[in-house]
Parts: C-alpha cells; structure tokens; sequence
C-alpha cells in the first residue's frame, strides 16, 4: 500500500487542481415529463426474437443507494417462484423469461432521473397476447405498491448480497480501479468499498 500510494502521489499531482465544484445536474429532474414517452413502440427485430420492454422514468434514486429501493422491486418483479410474475406467464405458455431493474449508474442511473426497466422474452403465443402481458405485469406492480415494502423480504435480499460481497471472486485489477474511481463520485468515503453492493438501512417510506 505504501508503494502504490507513493506511485499515486507521484503521477496525481501533477494534474492542477482548477478549484470547479463537481458539476451538478440536480435542477434537471424531470428529462422526460413529455406526453411523447406515454406511448407503445414497436420495433421488428434483426433475429428471431418476441420481446416486451416496460421502462418508467424516475425521479433520482441514487442518494438512497443505502436503501436500495430499486433493487428491492427488481427483486420481487424477477423472482421466478409460486406466486410471481414469470410462473404465472409461463403456465399461459406466454413468456419464458423476465428481468426487472436498474444498473445503478450511467445511463439508468444519474442526477436527473433513474430508469426502471421490466423486459420479457416472449413466445409466439405470448407476442399474440402482449397487451394481456403487459397487463400482468402492471397487476403485479399495483399489488406490490398496495401491499407496501416487507422488512423480511428486505433483510433477506441484504444477507444474500453480504454472502455474495463476502465470497466473491477476486476481479480483474484494473476493472476494480475503475469501478472504485466510480465508486467515489457517488458514495460517502466509508462506503466505497460496499456501496454498490451492500444494502445498509431499511426505510420503507423510500
């Protein structure tokens, strides 16, 4: 450690500190409140494939990264046992996958707004019936919002990713750097390590 915080100083501080704030995009909440986005698109495909996107713009999630609200939603909409979205499409014979989420930076997730996408893959049969689908799922979301957040869902879904953090294989160096560096412009110092991991504090009004 000493040797690579000697090698940092040496090659760091030789960039001059222009003494700018860090840019802030906080007064642009709201980049897609526009009637244009309230719409169904159908795009035909390069290969063979049936698949139905629900994206919804939201406001900013990434100042609740100890929470992890969006994870919390992508959790119970992608789980695939009794009782959820996909089993349920699957015995229709309608879908044979779904995925529900936020990647937690860049495009998905900034200052201005974050995007929670659902995609399902479809079958033949279930492309026929694409509206019905896209109904299920809108069901699915209006149980969850009336039900409310469940604290042992929660605590469940923050010991399997303390599991995963504890006993996950090393990565490549140089993609841990970076994703550290990133890490950095998003989190307090003591949560550089985790942040992007680990879920610390459970609020359910978030």
């Amino acid at each position: 450690l000493d040797t690579l915080e000697k090698w940092v100083t040496e090659i760091f501080s030789e960039i001059p500190n222009n003494g700018l704030p860090k840019p802030s995009f906080g007064h642009l909440t709201q980049p897609f409140d526009t009637p244009e986005f309230h719409k169904l698109y159908r795009v035909v495909p390069i290969r063979k494939v049936h698949s139905l996107s629900i994206t919804w713009a939201l406001p900013p999630q990434e100042q609740y990264y100890r929470v992890k609200p969006l994870h919390y939603i992508s959790w119970l909409v992608g789980h695939e046992g009794k009782g959820s979205v996909l089993s349920f499409l699957r015995k229709k014979f309608w879908a044979l996958a779904l995925y529900g989420g936020n990647g937690e930076t860049g495009f998905e997730q900034n200052s201005t707004y974050s995007i929670f996408s659902i995609s399902v893959t479809l079958t033949d049969e279930g492309y026929k019936h694409f509206y019905e689908v896209a109904h299920v799922v809108f069901q699915y979301v209006k149980m969850l919002q009336k039900r409310g957040p469940d604290k042992r869902i929660w605590e469940e879904i923050q010991k399997i990713e303390a599991n995963e953090f504890q006993y996950q294989e090393q990565t490549d160096p140089v993609d841990y750097v970076e994703s550290l560096c990133e890490n950095m412009q998003l989190f307090q110092k003591e949560d550089f390590l985790t942040g992007d991991q680990l879920l610390f504090e459970y609020k359910p009004e978030v």
